[in-house]
């Protein structure tokens, strides 16, 4: 499912406009994404969390070049599902 169809479902569902939802769900997407830049995370009861992740510094290699990188620490998005979403998906 695209985001222009989850829009579709939302404004069919509630009788509103594609366009104020469309401008929620970009609304929404943006306060996610700045929350999760600032290192705060986000929770959802019932649905999931939205968590920054801390990457440690290490070593890989350039096969190609036989070469040695250095991958630095980095911070990484990471979405961990409830529960009780997790369920309801394996029962279909």
């Amino acid at each position: 499912m695209t985001k222009a169809e989850v829009i579709n479902e939302i404004s069919e569902r509630t009788g509103v406009e594609k366009a104020i939802v469309q401008e929620t769900v970009e609304c929404f997407f943006k306060v996610v994404k700045g929350s999760l830049v600032n290192n705060e995370n986000v929770y959802f009861r019932g649905f999931g969390s939205f968590t920054v992740q801390k990457r440690a510094k290490k070593v890989a290699r350039n096969i190609s070049k036989n070469t040695q990188i250095t991958i630095p620490a980095h911070n990484i998005p990471k979405f961990k599902p409830a529960k009780t979403f997790v369920e309801k998906v394996k029962k279909g």
